[in-house]
């Protein structure tokens, strides 16, 4: 399969792997032939790229770092857990998401037991979903890459517990905020800006009244836009004054979101995010958290359509954890916009002179 932009996508290809809807149910599943009228609704839906069946690229299947089955489950027990908090009408008077603790616990628990099995720890994100389901999708993967880092950093398990579950819903305090002032596409007044910010509490009084989940999870929610400067919310704190679990969430938060596509503007690839990420090394991050977590993420998911500085087109078939960088690519496309007589491959990193110059 390959990846590819939606702009490129033609009617007959074919859908390699699923995309989904907010409660993460499949949108539209693999093997379904594309058509002009479902192009143009992913493209009205916010999706920017999906993956496509090529006869080039039939045997790259890129690894899903999460199981389908716990993604799923993961996204649904967010969805509903959210809106309960969002629907005060039916909520009032009684107390909201009761079990909200344990539940998070086990979804939480599934997504460690499937980081636990994978061979390697370089994360690749690689569900599409639908603009809508950006609030739960991105609180999913939030908790995937905190996960990672927990690990990285030698977390025991009732820490990783603690950062997991303070990951899955750092975000919370958005059910506060009103609709209209979340799909806004231009820019904040000064007033639609503290409203916002006010997320960041709201979330922790939320989440502190809860007995079964801890207050340093709960510190997530608070202290995420904090910044390692002090030029974060809402309370300015700086360097170590923000808890450890909190600077993770936040630069999984940070990455999650610019790799994602928004109202207001498009996705960064993942290189490109990594690179604001280092430019951000010191002032909003610590530099050294930032180089832990890059250690962990492909760059370059398998399937990616790459071009090269050759002017051939190639397609990331294998990456390598040492050079995440530099992959190992399949051409499809010479120089001159010929394929090859048969696909052949290329290892960046053993040839230096080739660079990428962008994914298409």
């Amino acid at each position: 399969m390959r990846k590819v932009q939606i702009g490129m996508v033609k009617p007959g290809d074919k859908v390699a792997k699923p995309i989904f809807q907010e409660n993460g149910n499949v949108l539209l599943g693999e093997g379904v032939e594309l058509n002009d009228r479902y192009i143009d609704r992913l493209f009205n839906l916010g999706i920017d790229f999906l993956f496509i069946e090529d006869g080039l690229t039939a045997d790259l299947i890129p690894e899903d770092t999460i199981r389908e089955e716990t993604r799923k489950q993961a996204v649904d027990t967010i969805y509903k857990t959210m809106n309960s908090f969002k629907d005060q009408t039916v909520t009032k008077g009684r107390t909201i998401a009761p079990d909200m603790g344990r539940n998070f616990r086990a979804v939480f628990g599934q997504i460690m037991q499937d980081l636990s099995s994978r061979p390697n720890m370089l994360v690749n994100l690689t569900s599409i979903h639908a603009m809508d389901a950006y609030l739960f999708q991105h609180s999913f993967n939030v908790a995937v890459l905190a996960g990672i880092m927990g690990i990285a950093k030698g977390f025991n398990r009732n820490q990783l517990e603690e950062l997991g579950i303070g990951a899955l819903l750092f975000d919370i305090g958005m059910t506060k905020m009103p609709p209209k002032l979340l799909a806004n596409k231009g820019s904040l007044s000064a007033e639609e800006r503290t409203l916002l910010h006010s997320h960041a509490k709201d979330g922790f009084d939320i989440l502190r009244k809860y007995h079964d989940i801890s207050i340093v999870s709960a510190h997530c929610a608070l202290q995420h836009h904090e910044r390692f400067n002090g030029s974060g919310y809402p309370r300015g704190l700086k360097e170590n004054e923000i808890h450890m679990y909190a600077q993770i969430v936040g630069l999984a938060d940070t990455f999650d979101a610019l790799t994602s596509p928004r109202p207001y503007r498009k996705r960064y690839t993942a290189s490109e995010a990594i690179e604001f990420l280092f430019a951000a090394g010191g002032t909003f991050f610590d530099l050294e958290l930032i180089k832990l977590f890059c250690k962990h993420i492909s760059i370059y998911p398998i399937s990616t359509s790459l071009l090269l500085s050759t002017g051939q087109v190639g397609v990331v078939s294998e990456n390598n954890e040492l050079a995440v960088h530099r992959p190992r690519v399949r051409i499809i496309m010479e120089a001159g916009g010929m394929p090859p007589a048969s696909p052949y491959e290329i290892e960046l990193k053993d040839e230096l002179h080739i660079t990428i110059i962008k994914e298409l």
